[in-house]
């Protein structure tokens, strides 16, 4: 089973800009330009690590999401774990 988690706070400045947000990441000092659902991903994660499923469940009972599909959110966890913003735990 896989646990994510998003990075440290104190790696991260978020920043709303419109219907974008901006993401400093610290550590690699690269800035990424998101969409959502990725801020409410790094929200949500911030909070305690979570599944997959845990975590779309969380993100339908929080937030109006259009496109609630496991894959896509598979692949979105994936993408942040590779630039680091979401760390991936493995928990057996």
């Amino acid at each position: 089973m896989t646990l994510y988690k998003a990075a440290a706070p104190e790696t991260l400045r978020i920043v709303p800009l419109d219907a974008l947000t901006l993401v400093y990441h610290r550590s690699s000092g690269v800035t990424h330009i998101v969409d959502t659902p990725v801020p409410e991903i790094l929200e949500t994660l911030a909070e305690a690590p979570l599944t997959a499923p845990d975590l779309l469940a969380r993100l339908g009972e929080r937030f109006d999401l259009v496109d609630a599909d496991p894959a896509a959110l598979a692949v979105r966890l994936d993408e942040l774990a590779a630039v680091g913003l979401v760390e991936q735990l493995c928990v057996i």
